[in-house]
């Protein structure tokens, strides 16, 4: 929900589209194995908030994209892979509102474009491919106005959202849990997700984040820049990547198919399946102390599963 402050400063646009959002529900996780050991998992149901622009991609997007509105911008700019999540949700939000969008996609045009590269087209955005070395360059870019070469009334986005603004609309994401809880983790990509629950949850709240791609150590300092001074109720799990971003074996898949057949919940394998099958790895290795009431947050993006199909 939108205080009666926040709404007033919100654009009419903004508000009209959440209007039509759904509620993020928390589901309890039933386990014999959980029971066992006294512990709780619950999932927060980001997902559910929209068919497009659901899970975190919204709760980063929101208040960026009320900032380009209030300033008058009129076209949307950012990046991302061939499958991006982040992308997709923007070149929906776009349309939706208004906006132009550009997307500077990783690598050489395919000779077939992937489900999601033919969803943002027909959403209206422009697809500019560029070279891996290009792309990381752009990553350099942070804030609104960096990028070089902008045109008047075009908005930068950063790869994935990863704004100061985004920490904002993650906030909500926590402030929306209306029970007591111990533990809350996210999958990473850029670790804004993290940043913003870390800001946002109480002190005494232990955070996990776990990483979706390899090597993911540098996240940390990436997360620390996000925040405005050091906290120390958060950690960063690196060891469930399974061999990278986007990278799967038969196991996590076997998970997934398991966890979606005994819950009717619906998660992908780039991000909130290998979280999930982190945790229960974790609580199988009896890393949690009893008696804790951990969340999870499923950050949507359920449209990347086309890429495994």
């Amino acid at each position: 929900m939108i205080d009666q402050q926040t709404r007033q400063a919100m654009q009419p646009a903004l508000i009209a589209l959440e209007t039509t959002f759904n509620a993020s529900i928390l589901t309890k996780i039933d386990d014999t194995a959980f029971e066992q050991q006294q512990l709780e998992l619950w999932i927060k149901r980001d997902d559910l908030l929209h068919p497009v622009i659901s899970g975190n991609k919204w709760r980063k997007l929101k208040y960026i994209l009320n900032h380009a509105l209030s300033i008058g911008c009129n076209t949307l700019v950012s990046m991302g892979g061939a499958y991006s999540n982040h992308l997709h949700a923007l070149a929906y939000a776009g349309q939706a509102l208004g906006l132009q969008t550009t997307g500077f996609i990783r690598g050489e045009r395919p000779r077939i474009l992937t489900p999601t590269l033919l969803d943002m087209q027909r959403w209206g955005m422009e697809l500019t491919f560029v070279s891996r070395s290009d792309y990381r360059q752009l990553r350099h870019y942070q804030n609104w106005h960096d990028l070089p070469d902008l045109n008047p009334g075009q908005y930068w986005i950063p790869e994935g959202g990863a704004q100061n603004l985004a920490l904002a609309g993650v906030a909500e994401l926590v402030h929306d849990i209306a029970i007591p809880y111990d533990i809350l983790c996210a999958p990473c990509g850029t670790g804004t997700t993290l940043a913003g629950m870390i800001k946002a949850a109480a002190p005494s709240t232990r955070i996990i984040g776990f990483a979706a791609l390899k090597n993911a150590a540098y996240l940390r300092a990436d997360i620390g820049k996000l925040l405005d001074s050091p906290q120390h109720n958060w950690q960063l799990n690196t060891d469930y990547h399974f061999g990278g971003f986007a990278k799967t074996n038969p196991e996590l898949i076997a998970f997934i198919n398991g966890f979606e057949a005994k819950t009717g919940i619906p998660i992908e394998p780039v991000y909130t399946g290998k979280m999930l099958y982190a945790l229960y790895d974790l609580i199988a290795q009896h890393h949690f102390k009893p008696g804790l009431k951990i969340i999870a947050v499923h950050t949507g993006g359920l449209q990347g599963k086309r890429g495994f199909s």
